[in-house]
């Protein structure tokens, strides 16, 4: 299983707009269930205490073992509930129920290391008694020390890992990923000589990270070199996956013709069920500009698989709004609308993005209009396009509206974000246009969800000038935030004080 640096870097290196992961609600309340984990579950909230679920099922008597306990645990760690994850390997180890092993102590690290920072998990290694710190432990160390960037020590430990007996492919793809977040593409093939010289057979991932690398610094050759050298390997069974790889990299150096014959490979080597798979190579041939493709592609992916999910119906209108053309991305959203997929509001955001971004502003607010009107629940973004769009437009009015519209709608999304050169375009003609009390309104509310910047803070003190208003809650909310007057705040200043 591949380590969570290097999974980071494989997506990374994917480079595709297609993979959009459908969020869990939040939920706070627990009802009667039938076992542990379905409890356990609902609590998206990573800030909520997760003990007392556990203990509460050992009070009413239910059965509880080591197998149970393991598999909540991977099952959070795979959905990147890394606080639950640890709460329960903490949990586990406290009560003593069943012998923690050096691999749940390994585990146990790199959770600390997602959840409390580089201090916490090197206090809990040097804690951890010599049967303990084995190839697991010194794994999950170096594992905390490449996802921080941390060179130096990275190396340090594989050295050490290395006198100890423990260079591993995984440990050497671990310093591949380190370099390659580092853009030190150069190093790379060092890292595959030394492995190859210490007796370690590189694996798929090893190739990979070495042909991206190849790929992302030009030398395509040396990518080319790399995929044949491989091909040639009988312990390795090559997957879509790489070829995916190498078709990006042509696309990205406008090589279409060696583009297709990778995706042609790619294709051939992925099940007709791997509804990834399509994803990619549908946004591949996107790229491509390859219309007939895609659709080609997309009514395979309905043929051979059950259900289309909204990721895959997102993928798809991306694709088709990329290429401009809407007619087939509206038919595409009616089909959504008629499916009984949960009403996820980012799929038809895509559809306003594509109008926005194509002069048909009004339209888009028509579309959302209309599924408000229909009961349908947007999320901030929603407005937030078509705010962005009406700014291109010079429509600051309707700019205004719509982004106080999505403001408004934070508390149902708190992890939304307003574009900083939208807000500022906004708030520079509703500090002029504006009465001052509706501005600071809207202000406040903009706190709620994002920090102000010098931009946002120079039109309020501009609008503070004109209306003859006090400035020191704004002089002292910008020392808050760490932001300094420039040359222009301190001439309006000066001239009020003349």
């Amino acid at each position: 299983m591949a380590s969570a640096p290097f999974s980071f870097i494989l997506r990374k290196s994917r480079n595709f707009t297609a993979t959009f992961l459908l969020s869990r609600p939040y939920c706070s309340t627990v009802t009667q269930r039938k076992n542990l984990f379905s409890r356990i579950s609902p609590l998206g909230d990573p800030s909520i205490n997760i003990s007392p679920i556990l203990d509460n099922w050992l009070q009413e008597g239910n059965p509880l073992d080591y197998q149970q306990l393991y598999s909540i645990i991977k099952t959070l760690r795979t959905s990147k509930r890394f606080n639950h994850a640890l709460q329960v390997s903490e949990w586990m180890s406290g009560k003593g129920l069943c012998p923690i092993s050096a691999t749940d102590h390994a585990v146990q690290l790199n959770l600390i290391g997602k959840v409390r920072g580089l201090e916490s998990v090197e206090s809990y290694f040097q804690n951890l008694s010599d049967e303990y710190k084995n190839e697991k432990a010194y794994g999950a160390l170096l594992n905390c020390y490449v996802r921080e960037g941390l060179v130096d020590k990275s190396l340090s430990l594989m050295q050490t890992m290395k006198d100890l007996g423990f260079a591993s492919v995984l440990n050497f793809n671990n310093i591949m990923c380190l370099y390659l977040q580092n853009k030190q593409y150069e190093k790379l093939p060092v890292v595959l000589a030394s492995m190859k010289k210490a007796g370690v057979s590189p694996d798929n991932f090893s190739y990979r990270i070495c042909i991206n690398s190849c790929g992302a610094s030009s030398d395509l050759i040396g990518m080319e070199k790399l995929l044949e050298e491989m091909e040639c390997q009988s312990h390795i069974r090559l997957d879509w996956i790489t070829y995916s790889i190498v078709a990006n990299h042509y696309i990205k150096a406008d090589m279409k013709e060696k583009a297709l014959i990778y995706l042609k490979k790619c294709e051939d080597k992925a099940d007709k069920r791997d509804t990834i798979a399509y994803t990619y190579l549908i946004t591949h041939y996107a790229s491509l500009g390859n219309k007939n493709a895609m659709m080609r592609l997309w009514e395979l992916q309905k043929k051979n698989c059950k259900k289309q999910l909204n990721r895959e119906y997102i993928t798809m209108l991306g694709s088709l709004v990329k290429l401009g053309d809407l007619d087939e991305a509206e038919k595409l959203l009616v089909e959504w609308d008629l499916s009984d997929n949960f009403y996820d509001f980012r799929v038809p955001n895509i559809l306003l993005i594509g109008y926005s971004k194509n002069g048909m502003i009004e339209k888009a607010e028509t579309m959302l209009r209309s599924m408000v009107e229909k009961g349908k629940n947007p999320i901030p973004n929603s407005w937030a396009i078509i705010a962005a769009g009406y700014v291109d437009k010079e429509n600051m009015e309707k700019a205004f509206q719509c982004m106080k519209e999505a403001v408004a709608l934070q508390v149902q999304n708190k992890g939304w974000r307003p574009k900083s050169k939208v807000i500022s375009s906004i708030l520079s003609w509703a500090t002029i246009n504006r009465d001052i009390n509706e501005v600071e309104d809207f202000v406040n509310s903009l706190k709620t969800v994002t920090s102000m910047n010098k931009d946002m803070y120079l039109s309020l003190i501009k609008m503070y000038a004109r209306c003859g208003k006090e400035v020191d809650n704004i002089l002292e909310s910008m020392r808050a935030d760490n932001i300094e007057l420039d040359d222009e705040m301190g001439k309006i200043l000066n001239s009020r004080l003349q």
